[in-house]
């Protein structure tokens, strides 16, 4: 008799450590796949892979990893603030936004030309060239007294600036104000208002780090094949799944 309390303690610790692992997955696989269709053939997407035919593809990868990061970081915190609102209405709230996200973008990629994202590709091949030239302009006017200020600071500054150079921080600051208010953003918001805020990182994290390495490394080729209609259509499919999931799942499920 005097053992028998003990059971189901261990039963309750079991059960809620299996709901946290649940939980966590559900979020790491609904925040991959949600990032994936929403950054394939997007302009972020165009920026890595432009960028990288012509930098340093480690050095663009760098910079664009560390803008989305920052960027889903700062997006989880948002969705986990609105968690002081009680759940079921976050969760209702947040599974009509998923609808409305995948029913429109089914309306848009029905709407496009099996070629459409061409104009994105050239929009952003513009901005980039307007970014050269401005760099080139900053370049002549500070002229080359790093380069001549001595063989004891040379040294180092080519090992920062392999990091740390103006292209770097092109990358960074084309790719966050081109996440800042997208889609991916926002949903990366949403999902951390009803899922388990670590997994919607760690899958947001994972998902921009698939897009972004491919696009770093096929580069324009990629850019070029992927079809924008496809994915979009796709994409409004695997909103709307989710959407339609919350008919059989419990706000008080815990994911």
């Amino acid at each position: 008799k005097g053992s028998s309390p003990v059971a189901p303690v261990h039963i309750v610790n079991e059960e809620s450590a299996d709901k946290t692992n649940l939980g966590f997955i559900h979020a790491f696989v609904a925040a991959i796949s949600v990032i994936i269709v929403s950054e394939l053939g997007d302009k972020t997407f165009f920026i890595a892979a432009i960028m990288a035919m012509r930098y340093n593809r480690l050095t663009v990868l760098a910079g664009a990893m560390l803008a989305l990061g920052l960027m889903t970081c700062l997006s989880v915190l948002f969705g986990y603030a609105t968690t002081v609102i009680p759940r079921v209405y976050t969760y209702y709230v947040s599974t009509a936004l998923f609808a409305i996200f995948g029913i429109r973008m089914l309306r848009e990629g029905l709407k496009m030309s099996p070629d459409e994202g061409q104009e994105e590709l050239e929009e952003v091949q513009a901005e980039i060239k307007k970014k050269d030239e401005e760099l080139q302009r900053t370049k002549l006017l500070n002229g080359p007294g790093d380069v001549e200020s001595g063989p004891g600071t040379t040294i180092p500054q080519k090992k920062w600036l392999h990091f740390i150079s103006p292209i770097f921080v092109q990358a960074f600051t084309l790719t966050f104000l081109a996440e800042w208010g997208d889609r991916s953003q926002l949903t990366t918001i949403v999902l951390a208002a009803r899922e388990d805020p670590y997994g919607v990182a760690v899958g947001g994290t994972v998902g921009h780090c698939l897009c972004t390495g491919l696009a770093v490394i096929g580069g324009r080729m990629i850019a070029q094949k992927i079809s924008v209609r496809t994915v979009t259509i796709i994409g409004g499919i695997v909103f709307l799944a989710f959407a339609f999931s919350a008919l059989f799942i419990s706000p008080d499920s815990g994911f």
